[in-house]
């Protein structure tokens, strides 16, 4: 990638103009946002204001509807009788009735308009919702653009760093998968091989010495049960080693039981516990074998670098998620400090990221380490 050409400080001031620009462009939009969510509480109060006038209305138009039928039924039978009642009664009762109509088209013109007006406002708000929305949602998309330019982008620099550190950590592994099948071919040469071959010699010695003596022959039969006895062990051993056939059988809980175990054996100035919370199901083969080599990882991190006296390893398992937790009392560490053989740690991330999961460390210098492993997980 050609970067002599490039001027960072022209980048830069680019770069702050964007920001700026995006930031007042999202002010911008915020402040419409708000004010279209402040005419909308206005209008809706106005609103609710109205559909109680409109509610009250109604109930008075039908009050004087029933008035003015009782009057024009008066005015009715006044004017068939006319005879029967004064001049009085009869400007009376039309008076009542011309009066109780106007009064009737008065209100069912102020219904009309609060009606107009009602639907007016129920129109206004749903446009003043979708802007406000509409807002928002810019609003929340600006943030985004912010973020990214603010954040991400600067970030170039630590994400070439980071796959710089993801090539050596690849490098590494090669270096490491070498060595590990250099001293795998010492382990089984010097062990079990130059075992077997002691096997094979003592079996020629046992069958001279059986034909001569009998009873020395047994002696020496016991000696080769011994003999084949260490090689399988040895052999076992450097088969636990690569990967533990204990997992595939029984599953990851009992098989990190024995590991701790054996681990606690090992080193006898270290107490290590194990505490499991959930049921001992099994779980994808993938799960078991990533979340024991991480527990591998961190375990042997405590006793090599950290030279711990007390670890405690739990492990929960529900049924959404996995987790793992590996605490020591050691020495700790800086974890703002980048360290050059950091590669366990590398090792750890990259196969949390593969089973999409997270990975916590908090440690501090004199303060031990706490190593929180969590991985989605469905039963």
């Amino acid at each position: 990638m050609a970067t002599k050409g490039l001027d960072i400080k022209v980048l830069d001031s680019i770069l702050e103009k964007m920001v700026h620009t995006v930031d007042h462009s999202k002010e911008e939009i915020f402040r419409i946002g708000e004010q279209s969510r402040n005419e909308f509480l206005t209008l809706t109060d106005e609103l609710k204001d109205i559909k109680e006038r409109v509610g009250t209305i109604i109930q008075e138009v039908d009050r004087l509807e029933n008035h003015s039928r009782f009057a024009r039924k008066r005015l009715s039978e006044v004017s068939s009788h006319f005879k029967k009642y004064s001049e009085e009664e009869i400007r009376n009762a039309y008076e009542k009735a011309h009066d109780l109509q106007m009064q009737l088209t008065v209100i069912r013109q102020e219904e009309k308009q609060l009606r107009e007006r009602r639907d007016e406002l129920e129109r206004r708000l749903v446009g003043l919702n979708e802007t406000i929305e509409r807002a928002d949602h810019l609003v929340g998309q600006i943030s985004v653009v912010l973020n990214y330019l603010t954040s991400d982008f600067r970030m170039v620099g630590e994400m070439i760093e980071d796959a710089k550190q993801k090539q050596e950590f690849g490098l590494k592994i090669i270096e490491a998968q070498e060595e590990e099948r250099r001293k795998l071919s010492r382990e089984i040469h010097d062990g079990p091989a130059q075992m077997l071959a002691n096997v094979m010699l003592r079996s020629q010695i046992i069958d001279k010495v059986y034909r001569e003596s009998p009873d020395q022959g047994v002696k020496e039969i016991h000696d080769l049960r011994k003999m084949v006895r260490s090689a399988l062990y040895e052999v076992r051993r450097i088969i636990y080693d690569l990967r533990p056939m204990a997992l595939d059988d029984l599953g990851l809980v009992p098989t990190l039981k024995k590991y701790l175990s054996t681990i606690e054996e090992y080193n006898g100035d270290t107490t290590i516990s194990f505490t499991f919370i959930g049921s001992e199901q099994r779980i994808p083969s993938k799960f078991e074998v990533a979340l024991f080599r991480m527990v591998q990882e961190a375990v042997q991190n405590a006793l090599k670098h950290a030279e711990a006296r007390e670890i405690a390893v739990k492990l929960e398992i529900s049924r959404h998620h996995v987790t793992v937790i590996v605490k020591d009392n050691g020495k700790g560490f800086d974890i703002r400090e980048k360290k050059k053989d950091s590669f366990g740690l590398i090792g750890m991330r990259e196969r949390v990221d593969l089973l999409d999961g997270n990975l916590t460390i908090d440690s501090s210098v004199g303060a031990g380490t706490i190593v929180m492993i969590q991985v989605p997980f469905e039963v």
